[in-house]
């Protein structure tokens, strides 16, 4: 596209009430972000990988799932998944399939479900060693109001760009609040309880994201299927992908998880604190930013064991997991248990014991 079709494509989406800095719903679009880790592998069952970006399996099939370096020009990373197990069997209701939800509060300016309702355009870099007829689609809260997309694949393994115009939706109810908004749906091989209608807005009882056209991903062994540049906006006219500094996608990524310890293996403190009996030690965490939700605390691995060095000695508790007490951004306080003779006179640091280990607190949606 030349710069002058981008700036009147940009122009075009300022006046319907979009364009500008902040344009992009999607957070961590272009997949920068991976506090959980960069590898996941064998993933079954529907979860978190990269910041903001679900992975949902729910059949026999599985995943590998990564944060890759193969990117279009102008991009770093990407999100890769690699079919580990295949599923050549897809019952009606199986689902295979990457989500973003969006939060409510962020997309109150589209007014969706009221008469000045505005236009959407769905872009994104997608590449896979299976070529065809793939779906995607958007949702509100109720997965009632659903609008449903084809894309195609042309070239095996070649990254190509999609742009998708969504109309208005006038009708339905649409959530403003810190619940998902729109949750944006790529499918890779769901089940045909999933299938709906191109190219136009209906009324389901459940979400519906492909159509009968659709490969099936999943059923093919080894197969791969990478995305980036995810962009999400206001406006008929899909503008280039909104690069913003790593520290703004990072700290978007922390309103719905985010990182209690250190992020390498020589900064693993989770906070300074005081012995509250001889077995727990109650410290106190830094939350970087105000979260969507008070959010659970998640561990990367609920075996891990965490080390109290205070001033009359260090030592290890009994891999007992953190308990939250109270507080929220910017501090909170949190319990760690399973000690042995602490004396209510030891004051000193919490730290997590483990080459890669983490705790963090989770509001996702």
């Amino acid at each position: 596209m030349s710069k002058a079709a981008e700036l009147a494509n940009l122009i075009g989406n300022i006046n319907a009430g979009g364009g500008g800095v902040g344009r992009n719903l999607i957070i961590n679009g272009n997949m920068v972000c991976s506090q959980r880790g960069t590898s996941f592998s064998n993933v079954t069952s529907s979860r978190f990988c990269l910041d903001r970006f679900s992975v949902d399996v729910g059949g026999g099939g599985a995943f590998n799932v990564t944060q890759d370096s193969s990117a279009p020009e102008g991009f770093d990373k990407s999100l890769k998944l690699e079919v580990n197990t295949a599923d050549s069997s897809i019952a009606t209701s199986d689902a295979y399939r990457v989500t973003q939800a969006v939060e409510g509060q962020n997309t109150a300016q589209i007014e969706l479900g009221t008469s000045t309702a505005k236009a959407m355009a769905l872009s994104f870099y997608v590449k896979s060693s299976v070529t065809g007829t793939y779906g995607v689609g958007l949702a509100n809260n109720a997965e009632t109001e659903n609008f449903v997309a084809e894309y195609t694949i042309s070239s095996a393994n070649t990254w190509e760009k999609k742009t998708i115009n969504i109309p208005v939706r006038t009708s339905g109810t649409w959530l403003t609040d810190n619940t998902v908004g729109i949750a944006v749906r790529w499918d890779l091989g769901s089940g045909t309880n999933y299938n709906g209608t191109a190219g136009q807005w209906q009324t389901t009882s459940s979400k519906v994201y492909r159509t009968s056209s659709c490969v099936n991903l999943i059923a093919t062994g080894s197969a791969t299927w990478f995305i980036t540049g995810v962009q999400l906006e206001v406006g008929q006219n899909p503008t280039s992908f909104e690069h913003e500094p790593f520290e703004r996608t990072l700290r978007k990524c922390q309103r719905y998880f985010a990182r209690i310890s250190g992020y390498d293996d020589t900064s693993r403190v989770i906070g300074y604190g005081h012995c509250r009996t001889s077995s727990i030690f109650r410290v106190y965490c830094d939350v970087p930013v105000m979260m969507r939700a008070s959010g659970s605390l998640k561990e990367n691995d609920t075996s891990q064991t965490y080390r109290a060095n205070h001033n009359n000695g260090n030592e290890n508790n009994d891999n007992s997991t953190p308990t939250f007490d109270n507080g929220g951004h910017p501090k909170m306080s949190l319990s760690v248990g399973g000690f042995s003779g602490l004396d209510s006179s030891d004051n000193g640091v919490i730290k997590i014991e483990g080459s890669g280990n983490w705790l963090a607190l989770e509001a996702e949606i």
